[in-house]
């Protein structure tokens, strides 16, 4: 933290994208953080020390068990998670969290990040970062690597099921997070990533494309996410809507399917138990009505009939 409270500029040796322009950018960080009140300056330096300490942890470290994973989720990113409570608390803006329910938020958005960038830490040059637990996917295939491997396809989705399922443990904390929430502010901003992470959860789960490429959220899909998350029924019914689009796509031969489906109906009955479905403005999917699927079916018939007697009358000509 000295670098920063020195205003030490610092030049990248190596490293590439967003990293390098962090490095090379730097000053503006330190200056950014000098303006801050010293309340907020020591929770920061607090979180990046923990931060740092935890990953130094984990270097060279394989991580073997689910509680591996969680140990490894919670050290590196429940800082970070503690240290945004606590900088909503200091101003008196919000009341601190409790520490479970702030692990549980930095817990989801980490965990969504790993299964998400599989492709890109497996294929990172010169040595693949291994982030998945090998509990987990040794009973799939015999290295990590060999999921992205055509002939382990089903196999493969198998168990980017069981990670996706092993998230969505924490979404019933992430929601109790939210609804405390009151400054407006920081509900959005505390909102929309656990938006986007139960978003991505449901567009990777079960989806064979997983293993070939990115998994993207449209930028429409994002863009209406941004705009129009306001309220804790906003965020009641996007998590209702990506759930159920989850549940769609539960394949009741996978191993792991009765678990998933239980986290995910247990998710559902929390958002209708809520009572504001109906008044949400945020619509992840818009579920078409019999009505109007009865007036489109009323529509061909119509058609068909005005058809059917302009070629009688073409006939009888």
């Amino acid at each position: 933290m000295n670098m920063i409270a020195n205003g030490i500029s610092l030049v990248s040796r190596g490293g590439t994208g967003d990293c390098k322009v962090l490095m090379d950018e730097f000053h503006h960080v330190s200056t950014a953080f000098l303006e801050l009140d010293r309340g907020c300056q020591v929770v920061i330096e607090d979180m990046i020390k923990r931060t740092g300490e935890a990953m130094a942890q984990f270097i060279g470290k394989e991580v073997v068990t689910v509680n591996d994973y969680d140990a490894y989720c919670q050290y590196v990113v429940g800082p970070i998670g503690l240290g945004m409570s606590k900088l909503f608390h200091n101003p008196g803006m919000e009341d601190l969290a409790p520490e479970d329910l702030s692990n549980s938020v930095a817990l989801l958005l980490q965990k969504t990040n790993i299964i998400h960038d599989y492709l890109e830490d497996i294929n990172e040059i010169p040595e693949a970062r291994k982030f998945w637990p090998r509990e987990i996917w040794c009973k799939y295939v015999n290295q990590l690597e060999d999921l992205k491997c055509d002939e382990n396809s089903e196999k493969a989705v198998e168990c980017l099921n069981e990670m996706v399922t092993n998230s969505l443990s924490h979404v019933e904390d992430c929601l109790t997070y939210l609804s405390a929430l009151r400054d407006h502010a920081i509900f959005r901003a505390s909102a929309i990533p656990l938006i986007m992470s139960i978003g991505t959860l449901a567009l990777c789960y079960n989806n064979k494309q997983f293993f070939r490429g990115p998994v993207k959220m449209r930028r429409g899909l994002a863009a209406v996410v941004f705009d129009q998350t306001n309220t804790m029924p906003d965020v009641y019914g996007a998590f209702y809507d990506f759930a159920s689009m989850m549940k769609s796509n539960v394949d009741k031969k996978d191993p792991n399917a009765m678990k998933t489906l239980r986290k995910i109906e247990a998710i559902q009955s929390i958002c209708r138990d809520s009572g504001t479905l109906n008044k949400r403005k945020l619509h992840i999917v818009r579920i078409k009505s019999v009505y109007s699927s009865i007036m489109i079916m009323v529509l061909f018939i119509v058609l068909a009939v005005i058809f059917a007697r302009l070629y009688a009358n073409l006939n009888d000509n």
